[in-house]
């Protein structure tokens, strides 16, 4: 027999190996109804580690793409999702609108049928109708909703009229993808080069969410001064122009109307009228399409393709119905395990997946071709004639998962320091709106995804997507910010004060999961110039150390790099006590 033909010949054992787990679990043979209780999910079935033992070389091989009719049995469930692209593997694992035969979701006994709702405030509305309906019928069909990760200390607001329902929110512990570049703040063209021009001007975008969170981390990490009050306007501050959702908000800069805001100064209502227009918008694709095809003019300032981590799609649902359906979740998250490495490693099992998220969104002109182009991203000429970067998600499987939540080794809980990061903005910046957010220990518990950790545990998986950093300068800055870092005197060893910053700058670094890191340490004048450049260095490096202790796999070697400058940056004058303390300070450039 040819070298080829075994080749077919393995790949149709392996695909038949594949389909036959699968049936056994739909049969119930490996699942059994037990409730409440954790399941080992037997239903994954990982690729073995190459014989070199190299991670990389792992091949995931292809199984059949899912049919068309739909399979109309299983455990019924509804998921309501957004316009996005993040969830290519979730397409996938059902087929269709409806969980179709061949399915990875059929396989493990599900019916679930996948909602386009672009509202936020229907889907708190339909999760709290749930709870109810679940409490009088408990087999009333399930709901799940996804949103983006960034977004659900906003969205945990629902939790009090859920608690007067009986129950709470439940985050399901799996995420099948992320935004990769495709939600961004969109700017002119001068803002990469000089942030603080954007001082002044207006961002249109749907507000507390996670597309101004963008917005809103880059003006922290840039040291700019927000107001938070869409209707005034500050000249010395980034401003934002409402819109009722992220197409909407794009629309508000290529139409250009002027809306009218009261001028405020220093936080006093002056009683002047300013005309203002959308100078940015924060949206997402297609959003961002729109922008580039009908009036062009911006680029992309910054997006989730810097901060790289940001926006993880999360599913929730209500305690009562988790609880209540454990073999359900595990199957469900089994399904977008298989269904996430296919999509990752194939192409066809990625245009099956664009071409059902067509049909899941219904835009009629926007076909599977048009998903699929903007999900790999690209770089295209706007009206202007600008090259502008467009689109950008990825799927996430097993791996990532493990990554994300912090399961892997060395790993740190990357949701977590998300989930507090913007948080903690939105709560100091609306606190009328968001006085307080629902913790996340109270919402997500890790035991179904650590179940499947140790089903596998010593056995090869398909890796996780690893950002590697090469050793060399950043060559285009994001943003830079000086930090307050206290050190002992004269000395590379932090006060208890310290800490605070330190976590704070942690949980910032992680969020920009994609961009390195430079680290400037500076002192005053005082003392020895050489000592001085010494100090400098080695409070960088301790720095530098910290971070990587705390997390070796978030920083990685390569990512995160000293210079010393000593006394020779200074940011005002020596001559008073309070210019040096300024001068004794702790820069991070992030860039790429």
């Amino acid at each position: 027999m040819t070298t080829r033909g075994k080749i077919v010949i393995g790949l149709l054992i392996v695909v038949a190996l594949y389909f036959g787990i699968n049936k056994v679990v739909s049969s119930g043979a490996v699942f059994k109804k037990a409730d409440t209780q954790s399941v080992l999910l037997n239903s994954i079935e990982l690729p073995t580690a190459a014989s070199n033992g190299n991670r990389a070389n792992i091949a995931v091989p292809l199984a059949a793409l899912p049919g068309t009719t739909p399979a109309e049995k299983g455990t019924p469930i509804t998921w309501e999702v957004m316009a996005w692209n993040s969830q290519m593997a979730g397409m996938l694992a059902n087929g269709g609108p409806r969980t179709t035969q061949g399915s990875a979701m059929a396989a493990n006994g599900l019916d679930l049928q996948i909602v386009r709702q672009d509202d936020v405030a229907k889907m708190q509305a339909d999760l709290v109708k749930n709870a109810a309906d679940l409490d009088a019928n408990p087999n009333t069909p399930g709901l799940i909703v996804s949103i983006m990760g960034d977004g659900l200390p906003g969205f945990s607001a629902v939790q009090e009229q859920l608690k007067k329902a009986g129950t709470q929110l439940q985050i399901i512990p799996y995420s099948v993808g992320k935004s990769f570049g495709e939600d961004k703040l969109m700017g002119p063209k001068e803002w990469l080069d000089n942030p603080k021009l954007a001082v002044g001007k207006t961002i249109a975008c749907y507000l507390r969410d996670g597309d101004q969170n963008i917005a809103l981390k880059w003006c922290a990490d840039n040291g700019l001064k927000v107001n938070p009050d869409e209707t005034t306007y500050d000249p010395e501050a980034v401003n934002f122009m409402s819109a009722s959702d992220f197409l909407v908000a794009a629309e508000k800069y290529i139409v250009g109307k002027p809306e009218q805001r009261t001028k405020v100064v220093n936080g006093k209502n002056t009683g002047v009228k300013i005309d203002v227009v959308a100078d940015a918008v924060a949206t997402w694709t297609p959003g961002d399409v729109n922008i580039a095809k009908q009036k062009g003019g911006l680029v992309s300032i910054v997006s989730t393709k810097d901060y790289s981590n940001q926006m993880p799609n999360i599913m929730v649902t209500t305690k009562r119905w988790y609880d209540a359906h454990q073999k359900e979740v595990a199957g469900l998250m089994t399904a977008f395990a298989v269904a996430g490495d296919q999509v990752k490693s194939h192409p066809e099992a990625l245009k099956r997946a664009a071409d059902i998220s067509a049909d899941v969104y219904a835009d009629k002109d926007k076909n599977g071709a048009y998903w699929l182009k903007y999900y790999k991203g690209v770089s295209e000429a706007d009206r202007t004639g600008e090259v502008v970067e467009l689109g950008g998600s990825k799927a996430s499987n097993f791996a990532d998962n493990l990554a994300l939540f912090g399961l892997e080794e060395g790993g740190t809980n990357i949701y977590a320091s998300v989930y507090k990061t913007f948080g903690d903005v939105q709560s100091r910046l609306y606190p009328k709106e968001l006085p307080s957010y629902v913790p996340l220990d109270q919402m997500l518990d890790l035991s179904l995804l650590k179940n499947m950790q140790a089903q596998y545990k010593g056995k090869a998986v398909a890796p996780a997507d690893q950002q590697k950093f090469a050793d060399d300068e950043i060559r285009r800055n994001v943003s830079k910010r000086a930090w307050n870092i206290e050190f002992n005197t004269g000395q590379s060893s932090f006060t208890p004060a310290a800490e605070r910053e330190l976590n704070q700058l942690f949980d910032d670094l992680v969020v920009a999961g994609n961009l390195k890191v430079a680290v400037h340490g500076h002192t005053d004048n005082v003392g020895d110039p050489q000592k001085n450049q010494q100090l400098s260095e080695d409070r960088a490096m301790a720095v530098r150390e910290w971070l990587q202790q705390k997390s070796s796999s978030t920083f990685p070697e390569g990512r995160v790099q000293v210079y010393a400058h000593g006394a020779t940056e200074p940011v005002v004058s020596n001559a008073t006590p309070t210019g040096k303390a300024k001068n004794r300070r702790v820069e991070v450039v992030l860039g790429n």
